[in-house]
C-alpha cells in the first residue's frame, strides 16, 4: 500500500516542473521583437525551435544511454539542469545579436531540458505509486500551460521589454529547481539507485509487451501534437491575426492542461489505457474533420480547435503513467527518458514533413495526415485496453 504522500509534495512539484519547462519558449515569446530589431527572417523563430528540440532530444539519449536520472539523486539532477538551463538563456540573452551563438544557446538549453522533464515524470512516479496518472495529469497539465504561455507573453509583448521577459523566465526555472531540491525529501522507499547501465531494462522498450503498448502509443501521439502546434498558427491566421491571434493561440493550446487534468481524475475510475484511447481519438476524428470545420462557421470553428486543443495533450500524461507503471522499476527514469528522446525525434520528423507539405496542399486536407497518428497508437493500445489497465 502507498504510504501517506505529505500535501506539499504534489504542488511542488508542478510549481518547479512549469518553471523549468518554462525555458522551452523562451526565446520564442520575443521573437517578434529580436525580429524587428535585429532583421531576422520570419524562418528564424523555427530554425531556433529545432536547434532547442535536437538539443532535447541528445539530451535525452544521452541521459537515458548512462542512465542519469537512476544513477544520481532525481532531485539533484533536476537542481543541476534547472540551473544549467536558466545559465544558458542568460548566456542567449547576453550574446543575443549573434544568431549562431543564439542557436547554440538554445542547442545547449534542449539538453539540460532532459534533465527537467522526464525527471520531474521520475520523481513523480517515486512518490505516487497509486494514483500517477493523476499526479501525471496536473504535472503535465502544468507543462502544456507553460509551452503554451509563449503566446500570451507574445500578446502582452507591447507591455514588457523582451530583456525581461528572457531573464525573468532564466530566474522563474532557476527558481524552480531550488524549491523542488529544497522542499521535497527522498521519497520513501525509492528503489536503490543503480552502479551499471540497464540495457535490458531500457530493451524492456521492444520487449516487454505492455511497455511496448504505452510507448508505440505515445509515439502515435508525439506524430501528432508538436505538428499541431507549430501548424496552429496557420490555422487561426485565416481567420484572425496579430494580438487576437496569440490569445486564441494561447487558449486552444493552453486548453490541453485541462484534457490532462480531466484525464488524470478519471484514470483511477476508467484505467489510464482507456483515458488515452479515447482522447487520442477524439483528437484523431479532429484530424479528420479537419477540410469540413476549416470552412464552418466562427463557433463551431473555435469549438472545434478547442476540443483538438484538449484531447491532443491530454492523453500524454496517461502514456507516460503506463510506461512508467511498467517500466523496471530501477530504470523508469532511463525508460521514461529515452521514450521521450525517440518520441520527440518523431515529432521533428512530422513538423519538417507538415511544414514542407503546408507550402503546396491546402491546411483542410493535409491536416488530415496528422490522423496517421492517433489511428497506429490506438492499434498500440490494444494490449492494454483487453487487460484494463
Amino acid at each position: 500500500m502507498q504510504a501517506a504522500v505529505p500535501p506539499r509534495v504534489l504542488p511542488v512539484l508542478v510549481a518547479a516542473q512549469f518553471a523549468g519547462t518554462s525555458l522551452w519558449f523562451a526565446v520564442n515569446a520575443v521573437m517578434p521583437d529580436l525580429q524587428r530589431e535585429l532583421g531576422w527572417p520570419a524562418t528564424a523563430v523555427g530554425t531556433l525551435t529545432s536547434a532547442l528540440q535536437f538539443g532535447f532530444i541528445l539530451g535525452t539519449l544521452v541521459f537515458a544511454l548512462l542512465a542519469i536520472a537512476d544513477r544520481f539523486a532525481a532531485r539533484r539532477v533536476f537542481l543541476v539542469c534547472a540551473l544549467a538551463g536558466a545559465g544558458c538563456t542568460v548566456g542567449a540573452w547576453a550574446m543575443v545579436g549573434s544568431f549562431p551563438a543564439l542557436l547554440g544557446w538554445r542547442f545547449a538549453t534542449g539538453f539540460f531540458l532532459a534533465g527537467i522533464y522526464p525527471v520531474g515524470m521520475k520523481i513523480a512516479s517515486q512518490w505516487y505509486t497509486r494514483g500517477l496518472g493523476g499526479a501525471l495529469g496536473l504535472l503535465i497539465g502544468a507543462l502544456i500551460l507553460g509551452s503554451a504561455s509563449a503566446h500570451a507573453l507574445r500578446a502582452l509583448g507591447d507591455a514588457l521589454p523582451w530583456p525581461s521577459l528572457m531573464l525573468g523566465v532564466a530566474g522563474l526555472a532557476a527558481a524552480g529547481g531550488v524549491l523542488l531540491h529544497a522542499l521535497l525529501p527522498e521519497p520513501p522507499g525509492a528503489v536503490a539507485r543503480v552502479t551499471t547501465l540497464q540495457w535490458r531494462a531500457l530493451a524492456s522498450i521492444a520487449t516487454n509487451i505492455r511497455v511496448r503498448s504505452s510507448v508505440l502509443g505515445y509515439f502515435g501521439h508525439m506524430w501528432e501534437l508538436y505538428t499541431l502546434w507549430v501548424l496552429m498558427p496557420m490555422i487561426l491566421a485565416t481567420r484572425l491575426q496579430g494580438t487576437a491571434l496569440s490569445w486564441a493561440a494561447f487558449w486552444v493550446l493552453g486548453a490541453g492542461a485541462l484534457g490532462c487534468t480531466v484525464g488524470g481524475w478519471l484514470a483511477p475510475r476508467w484505467g489510464s489505457a482507456r483515458v488515452a484511447a479515447v482522447q487520442l481519438a477524439a483528437s484523431g476524428l479532429c484530424c479528420l474533420l479537419a477540410p469540413w470545420l476549416m470552412q464552418a462557421p466562427d463557433a463551431l470553428f473555435y469549438a472545434w480547435l478547442l476540443v483538438w486543443g484538449i484531447t491532443v495533450s491530454g492523453d500524454s500524461p496517461q502514456f507516460s503513467a503506463l510506461t512508467a507503471r511498467n517500466a523496471p522499476p530501477q530504470a523508469v527514469g532511463s525508460v521514461l527518458t529515452l521514450t521521450n528522446s525517440i518520441g520527440f525525434g518523431i515529432s521533428i520528423v512530422s513538423i519538417l514533413l507538415f511544414v514542407e507539405l503546408s507550402a503546396h496542399v491546402p491546411l483542410g486536407p493535409l491536416l488530415t495526415g496528422l490522423a496517421l497518428g492517433p489511428a497506429l497508437g490506438l492499434l498500440a493500445l490494444r494490449p492494454l485496453l483487453r487487460a484494463g489497465a
